[in-house]
C-alpha cells in the first residue's frame, strides 16, 4: 500500500468563485472534492491543509512552514512513499528551490504542482496535474520535482513559462 502526504497551500488550483463578490479567491481547500473523482487503488492520502494563499502573497515565513511540513511528513512512521504539495504556479519555483536547498537529499519524491486554471473552471489542468503528481510519487526517485502537463522536472532550474502556460527547465 502506497501512502502519500498531500500538503495544500492554496494557489490557483484551489481558488473558488464567490458569486456574491464575483471574485476567485483561496477560501477553502477543494482537494477532497478532487480526490473523490480519482480511483486510487492501494493508496492512502493524508491531507495537510497548511495554508490557503495565492502564491504571490507567500512570504519567507510561509516557505519555511512548507519546508517544516515536508520534513515532518517525511519523518512519519511509516514514512510516506511521496509528498505532493499543491502550490500556486506564480512562485512555485521559489518554493521548489527552497525545498531543494533545505532538504538536499530527501528520502522520497517531493512533488510540487499547481494549475494555470482553477479546478472549478472549464478546461482546468488541476485534476490532470494532481493525478500526475500522485502517480509520479510512485515512479520517481527521491528528489524535488515540479510535475505538470505530462512532465516531471527536477529542481534546480524549473521556471514558469508564462508565454506557454507551463513549466520548463532553464
Amino acid at each position: 500500500m502506497r501512502h502519500i502526504v498531500l500538503i495544500t497551500t492554496g494557489g490557483t488550483i484551489e481558488k473558488t468563485y464567490d458569486e456574491a463578490t464575483g471574485c476567485l479567491d483561496n477560501r477553502r481547500s477543494v482537494v477532497g472534492t478532487m480526490l473523490r473523482r480519482l480511483r486510487l487503488d492501494e493508496a492512502t492520502i493524508s491531507i495537510n491543509q497548511l495554508m490557503s494563499k495565492d502564491s504571490l502573497h507567500m512570504t519567507g515565513e510561509d516557505r519555511a512552514r512548507i519546508v517544516a511540513a515536508v520534513q515532518l511528513a517525511a519523518a512519519g512512521t511509516p514514512p510516506p512513499s511521496g509528498i505532493v504539495i499543491l502550490h500556486g504556479t506564480d512562485t512555485l519555483e521559489l518554493t521548489g528551490e527552497e525545498l531543494r536547498r533545505r532538504i538536499p537529499d530527501p528520502a522520497v519524491p517531493i512533488v510540487l504542482t499547481g494549475a494555470m486554471r482553477p479546478y472549478e473552471m472549464k478546461r482546468s489542468d488541476a485534476l490532470q496535474n494532481l493525478t500526475e503528481s500522485l502517480f509520479a510519487c510512485g515512479v520517481l526517485p527521491p528528489g524535488v520535482y515540479c510535475v505538470a502537463h505530462g512532465r516531471a522536472l527536477p529542481f534546480p532550474g524549473v521556471v514558469k513559462d508564462r508565454d506557454h502556460g507551463t513549466f520548463v527547465r532553464r
